[in-house]
């Protein structure tokens, strides 16, 4: 005898709400994933009200010698709660051994 108690079925489960750490994490798999470059690091987290994250991610565009002048470039991974990408862009570009604001 089937105990069910609802017969509608199940829905499928969402993955808990992402923490930091894991949503700068997947931001840098994706970025990787899209682009098909190695992130350098995370330069920005940021969660909003609605629960997306904005994301950005340093990649070397281009590898140079010397390395000081590598082409980098910062991508904004857009994600949503539970860390699934919601969009992409290139926000800056510019050569390793630049000091200062851009």
């Amino acid at each position: 005898m089937d105990d069910r108690r609802n017969d509608e079925p199940r829905r499928a489960r969402r993955r808990p709400p992402a923490t930091a750490g894991r949503v700068a994490r997947l931001a840098a798999d994706h970025v990787a994933e899209m682009t098909g470059k190695e992130p350098e690091g995370i330069t920005s987290l940021e969660q909003a009200e609605d629960g997306r994250w904005t994301v950005g991610v340093e990649v070397v565009e281009t590898h140079r010698i010397p390395d000081m002048t590598d082409i980098l470039a910062v991508y904004e991974a857009e994600l949503d709660p539970e860390g699934e990408l919601l969009a992409y862009r290139r926000v800056d570009r510019y050569i390793r051994c630049q000091v200062g604001e851009r």
